[in-house]
């Protein structure tokens, strides 16, 4: 109430209740009858009035009440200071404080200005040529690194005794890289087995999407034998994408049922790893009735995650009403289409097409593309080529 006059409380306190009974003597009892003054005529009031010059002794206790309260020591509960009576100059000053004292934050914003200003100071703008030669003549030479390279003069950042045996290209995987990942983790071990059991069924189980009452969760089906999950995974790995349809059909059985605890739909930070020696003979090559894996050169091939969840098991509710619900689910091959055949190509082109980046780059809306860089044929015979594709060809040379 620093900025209002007092008459403003007068309601409040009429409201609130005194905490004490209010005698005559306002609360502190005065016995009159003592000093003769008050009642005779001509009575000697130097009690009641002493003299500066002889004032009555002063009880010791009282003593710290004439003590400039700016200039006193530490106040003691038995009404003495540190040393009974301090001096004012034994004492210690109390600072200034002043009534609006400048918070946290406004002391960082003056910070961060002042920090920014100076290097504002210190980092001045630059001129960087930008000209299709500059662009050229860097990225040649950041090639050079490589060709410096030596392992025995990496050191790890936190275990100082381990040493680097072997470098890897860092490369994306072709053949998965079609394929969309989402990476899973459970609470608890999926299925019915201890944790101390293998469980070879764990690695091709099926998730299906669910609904109930408006909640989503997620069923989990497998396997009913470790053999038939270990068969199922055999003959996928024999498959050509060529193959026809297949009769054969793998049951998997409805388990139990799983809710979301957390969803990440960025995860930059976790990739799909494969380390290939390249010439390194697989042991694949050595099973029968199983397709030949390409050779492809030595590199670490790497996939990216498209989503992370957190599952935990979903409480059962026997009175609890499913839309669609499938005790069992039979998985057989089936040739792609030819839109899912269209949508894997386009998915393939981004690592596998140089002139991907260069195709879609003016590209206004789905479906349209820049003619001038890739023309429309006529009797299947192209009207030449833009500029841009022989740019492309300078850079990245000939498919």
């Amino acid at each position: 109430m620093r900025y209002a006059r007092p008459e403003f409380l007068d309601d409040i306190a009429a409201d609130v209740p005194l905490p004490m009974i209010v005698d005559g003597d306002l609360g502190m009892p005065l016995d009159l009858s003592r000093w003769e003054c008050l009642w005779e005529e001509h009575g000697d009031e130097s009690e009641l009035n002493p003299s500066a010059d002889a004032l009555p002794d002063l009880d010791p206790k009282d003593q710290f009440l004439l003590e400039d309260p700016s200039t006193s020591g530490p106040y003691t509960s038995n009404g003495y200071g540190a040393s009974g009576t301090s001096t004012p100059s034994a004492s210690t000053p109390i600072p200034h404080v002043p009534w609006l004292r400048k918070t946290e934050y406004l002391s960082r914003e003056g910070i961060t200005r002042s920090t920014l200003s100076q290097e504002s100071k210190h980092n001045m703008p630059q001129t960087i040529d930008i000209s299709r030669a500059a662009q050229i003549r860097d990225i040649e030479a950041s090639f050079g690194a490589t060709e410096n390279f030596d392992l025995t003069g990496l050191k790890h950042p936190n275990k100082p005794n381990v040493t680097a045996l072997e470098s890897y290209e860092i490369l994306p995987d072709a053949e998965i890289w079609a394929n969309a990942y989402d990476l899973f983790r459970f609470s608890e071990r999926p299925g019915e087995r201890p944790p101390e059991v293998e469980d070879p069924r764990l690695d091709c189980a099926i998730l299906r999407p669910m609904e109930s009452d408006g909640d989503h969760f997620l069923a989990y089906y497998l396997t009913k034998e470790d053999e038939a999950a270990i068969q199922f995974k055999q003959s996928r790995l024999a498959r050509s994408l060529e193959a026809t349809d297949d009769d054969e059909t793998t049951p998997f059985h409805f388990v139990r049922d799983y809710e979301t605890v957390k969803v990440e739909q960025d995860v930059p930070n976790e990739f799909l790893l494969v380390l290939d020696d390249g010439d390194a003979k697989l042991e694949d090559d050595e099973i029968e009735d199983q397709k030949p894996k390409p050779r492809r050169s030595k590199g670490a091939y790497y996939k990216n995650i498209e989503r992370k969840m957190l599952l935990k098991k979903k409480r059962v509710n026997a009175y609890e009403a499913y839309l669609d619900k499938w005790d069992v689910i039979k998985v057989m091959h089936v040739p792609m289409s030819q839109e899912e055949e269209t949508e894997r190509e386009e998915a393939l082109a981004e690592v596998m097409d140089p002139m991907y980046l260069l195709g879609r780059g003016d590209v206004d809306a789905e479906g349209e593309v820049d003619e001038s860089i890739h023309p429309p044929e006529t009797n299947n015979i192209s009207t030449g080529g833009g500029a841009l594709e022989d740019e492309a060809l300078e850079v990245f040379g000939e498919i």
